[in-house]
């Protein structure tokens, strides 16, 4: 039997609800072996980010060339790439590895506000690491950063979604998180030709930091299993659903999602 294995390339979140401890209690979750390559490090908390500790360039690269050359995964995932560096590096490994099952989650902004990825960055991300992802997973917010455009309507999203795959990438979803009115989420897949939209109730709940994150997690793995993308979007959905619905509720702020909640009736 063949087990397995994804990669996430991302920061590490001190207070576990984000970043490669989310991606790692996402892939636990959903029978993946997971793996990690460490861009940063933070220190935060449920009120915000206290610090941003990157990692050399050096060392990123060398994290990723051990996994490659031995542990070879199935599917990658990144987030917090923090600068233009380490887009252009991770673009180079991808391409030197042949990985076609790239998820690009386009990290930011955390919660609180603290930007995770510098402004020259925002150029390298879109012309290096664009153009090879199977999957990019944006908020409205991110998208509006990417494509230029002011999204609000559906229509909106539609064309945002058109001119991200244009940039190179072969799937785009745009989350529904921010929209302003009502009471569903819908989150928005294109594949080029066709428009698929899952949605679900929304939850009024501050406790949602890492949902970006887990949400692009439960995609890579399902991938790395070999489903579609629209199937693992399906299960995403229903796993991050989950997740926000049966919060924890702890922390002053912005608390974490729950990741056990989409498997809590095997326990």
């Amino acid at each position: 039997m063949t087990v397995p294995r994804a990669l996430t390339i991302a920061g590490s979140d001190s207070g576990g609800g984000a970043g490669i401890q989310a991606d790692l209690k996402t892939f636990q979750e959903l029978g993946v072996f997971g793996m990690t390559a460490i861009t940063a490090v933070t220190a935060q908390n449920t009120l915000g980010v206290q610090g941003v500790y990157p990692l050399s360039v050096e060392a990123l690269k060398t994290q990723i060339q051990s996994i490659a050359t031995d542990l070879n995964p199935h599917a990658i995932k990144t987030g917090m790439l923090f600068n233009a560096e380490m887009i252009q590096l991770v673009s180079e490994q991808v391409r030197e590895y042949n990985w076609e099952n790239l998820i690009v989650d386009p990290v930011m902004v955390a919660k609180g506000g603290q930007s995770l990825l510098l402004e020259e960055a925002v150029e390298a991300l879109i012309t290096s690491l664009l153009p090879l992802a199977k999957v990019i997973t944006p908020n409205i917010p991110e998208a509006e950063v990417l494509t230029g455009m002011k999204i609000v309507t559906l229509d909106h999203k539609k064309a945002a979604a058109k001119k991200l795959h244009q940039l190179g990438a072969q799937h785009v979803i745009i989350k529904g998180g921010h929209d302003i009115l009502g009471d569903t989420v819908s989150d928005l897949l294109y594949d080029g030709q066709y428009f698929e939209e899952f949605t679900g109730p929304r939850k009024e709940t501050k406790h949602t930091h890492g949902t970006g994150c887990t949400y692009a997690a439960a995609i890579t793995a399902e991938i790395s299993k070999g489903r579609s993308v629209s199937e693992a979007v399906t299960t995403a959905k229903s796993f991050i659903q989950a997740a926000i619905e049966e919060e924890l509720g702890f922390g002053s702020g912005h608390g974490p999602t729950n990741h056990w909640a989409f498997n809590k009736t095997r326990f």
